[in-house]
């Protein structure tokens, strides 16, 4: 022990939160609430907030925010690529769009088109997750509209605050999807459009999605629930990477911890662990800690890897659709969620469609393939797109795993991934594709330009939940099984992926799972079914 220090002078934690993301934000407001002591471990710092924001390399894969310091290997089908991570207080919430869906009723039931031989089953229902959703929009107020999309799960309360109007391009692809048909609306979104004595109103600058906000109107984790849980009494140390979960007779009894900066380690203890490093670093710890032994469903952590099926369809028009600029972030499609019946194959859900805020050139340049990112940037203001998300089915072979001889410069073993879609997913993707193109030949697009997400922005199922121990990792309360003082709350817990963004369902499961471990439960009600506009 002589190379490592105690932590905070042998002070002992009733929890120690691993990771700032959704769970793990979720989880330490409501322990700190219930008067515990939580020390929250944060692999990155602040990001600061200001005009740089603003700046072309502000997106967040171009800032210093995204590390690729050790970069993940990933093997798809297409070949071995690299991939970074973001490292920051609030993790990736701080770049992306503000969407904030909640699963629909249907996605916790169990459906075999989807789970296939994969064993994968929710533990609970929709209804069970309902406060803690209810609770979570309240806590990012998140702005939407009830009673318009069809496939919307029923509610026990209404959207607190109320969406922005629509600029030029969001009612010009609106009125394209009504004319063929479709019901589109509005996208629930956590950005604040109201001044308030510490927070700014948006101002619908147009540099939302994939950047930080320069004004914090936002309703990212680092600006709606970590700063002001700091001024509470969380303990937040930035700039340090939990390294090893140590157990003994059945319970984690410490947590290394090294400073990014300077490589010094630390030993710190907690009554309660709560591991949330999100779904390829949650199961790189616990693998590189050997606790998949000491669980029955072992063999599952790494496994089942999910992150759907993204593809974009970018329109470009002969004349700019959105003049002026500024946000346009606005709409979702799920005419298609739950199936199309003009199609023969895949049968059943398909997934969403929702509108995307024109990439800024840098990005482009950055994603696209040279010639065609060229192009799209001359282009730019000629852009307008849409994103399509298909539910990507749980797979045993789609895994993260450590590559046993390389280890990144504070002793993790570095990660390996590999995944591959099934024909199913690629179906899935090429069926809502082509919706999503007949809407913008609708709108007036002239050519269209076609590209796959190849980021981990959605992944989740690594270290799955469920009833059986012998194929889940997880209880239904989120405890690791085999210890009883470990929990997981990010991404990772999700035996399927649906087919919408998973921030939400990670922080309300989160929520949920706080509450049982501070013994604050919310009832469990029938949520009422909302038909008229909170708008």
């Amino acid at each position: 022990m002589s190379d490592r220090i105690w932590c905070e002078a042998h002070e002992r934690y009733d929890a120690i939160v691993i990771g700032s993301g959704f769970g793990g934000a979720m989880t330490a407001h409501v322990l700190v609430e219930a008067g515990w002591s939580v020390l929250m471990v944060e692999r990155g710092d602040w990001v600061a907030r200001g005009p740089e924001n603003w700046a072309p390399d502000g997106v967040g894969q171009m800032t210093s925010h995204y590390s690729r310091e050790s970069p993940h290997r990933v093997m798809t089908e297409s070949g071995e690529t690299h991939a970074g991570a973001f490292h920051c207080v609030g993790g990736p919430s701080v770049f992306f769009g503000g969407v904030a869906f909640r699963f629909r009723a249907e996605d916790f039931e169990h459906d075999p088109e989807i789970a296939g031989a994969s064993g994968a089953r929710w533990p609970w229902t929709y209804n069970e997750l309902e406060p803690y959703y209810t609770e979570a929009e309240q806590i990012l107020g998140v702005a939407g509209e009830t009673g318009v999309d069809p496939t919307e799960p029923s509610r026990s309360a209404t959207y607190s605050e109320t969406p922005a109007q629509l600029a030029p391009v969001s009612r010009r692809i609106e009125r394209a999807a009504r004319e063929l048909r479709c019901r589109p609306f509005r996208l629930p979104l956590a950005i604040n459009r109201r001044a308030r004595p510490d927070r700014g109103a948006c101002i619908s600058c147009g540099s939302c999605d994939g950047f930080a906000c320069a004004v914090s109107a936002k309703n990212d984790l680092a600006t709606a629930v970590l700063g002001p849980l700091v001024r509470r009494g969380l303990h937040l140390r930035v700039n340090a990477v939990a390294t090893r979960l140590c157990a003994e007779r059945g319970r984690i009894t410490s947590v290394e911890i090294r400073d990014n900066d300077t490589g010094e380690a630390t030993v710190c203890r907690g009554d309660m662990v709560v591991l949330a490093a999100g779904a390829l670093a949650t199961p790189q710890l616990l693998l590189a800690s050997g606790l998949q032994r000491l669980n029955p469903g072992g063999h599952v952590v790494g496994r089942y890897l999910m992150r759907h099926y993204n593809k974009i369809v970018l329109g470009v028009f002969p004349q700019p659709p959105n003049p002026g600029g500024g946000f346009h972030k606005q709409l979702a499609i799920h005419d298609f969620y739950f199936g199309d019946t003009a199609l023969r194959y895949p049968r059943g859900k398909l997934g969403g469609i929702q509108q995307l805020a024109t990439p800024p050139v840098g990005l482009m340049r950055a994603q696209l393939p040279p010639v065609i990112g060229s192009v799209c940037a001359r282009w730019v203001d000629h852009l307008t797109g849409l994103l399509t998300i298909a539910e990507d089915q749980p797979q045993y072979e789609n895994r993260v795993l450590l590559d046993g001889v390389v280890t990144d410069r504070v002793g993790l073993p570095r990660l390996q991934i590999i995944h591959r879609y099934s024909e199913r997913d690629r179906a899935a993707g090429r069926a809502l594709v082509e919706r999503a193109s007949a809407i913008l030949r609708r709108a007036g697009a002239w050519a269209l330009v076609r590209h796959r997400s190849d980021t981990f922005s959605h992944a989740v199922g690594t270290v799955r939940m469920g009833v059986d121990p012998r194929t889940s990792a997880l209880d239904p309360e989120c405890r690791f099984r085999g210890l009883e003082n470990l929990y997981v709350v990010d991404g990772s817990v999700m035996p399927t992926s649906a087919a919408v963004n998973p921030s939400l369902t990670i922080a309300a499961n989160a929520l949920r799972a706080a509450h049982r471990l501070a013994g604050h439960l919310l009832p469990v009600q029938e949520p009422a079914s909302y038909v008229a506009s909170a708008g």
